[in-house]
């Protein structure tokens, strides 16, 4: 699977695209490939606070529920709200396909950004993780 190389990413499968203090989030190729046909995604709420490593909603497929965990802390600026009626979206192309934007707290939040996997470090974490 290839990992678009200007995203950072989760152990937790989540990938973030970000340029200055904003950016936008979504899971990745890897999770939904994992997760099979997605049926809802519960989204934040524009306004919402996230915070690093904590659940911001969750993806619901036929097979399973998966809590999702904010890469970065931040506020919500937008949702994704095509999401709410067409959820299958993160199946057709979950690396365009973003779930929320953000604005970071602050400039010292850039710095939890290379805390982050780049994409061959995920690729890398993901085979070892399923063992291909």
């Amino acid at each position: 699977m290839a990992y678009p190389a200007g995203y950072k990413y989760t152990k937790s499968h989540e990938w973030v695209s970000a340029e200055g203090t904003t950016g936008s989030v979504g899971i990745t190729d890897y999770a939904q490939h994992s997760l099979g046909d997605i049926v809802f995604v519960e989204l934040p709420k524009v306004g919402d606070k996230v915070e690093a490593g904590k659940i911001f909603g969750s993806v619901e497929s036929v097979k399973a529920v998966s809590d999702l965990y904010a890469p970065v802390s931040g506020t919500v600026t937008e949702v994704n709200e095509e999401l709410g009626g067409a959820p299958e979206k993160i199946n057709s192309d979950a690396n365009e396909t973003w779930i929320y934007k953000f604005e970071l707290n602050d400039a010292n939040e850039l710095t939890s950004l290379d805390t982050l996997l780049d994409a061959q470090a995920y690729e890398t974490f993901v085979s070892e993780e399923t063992g291909h």
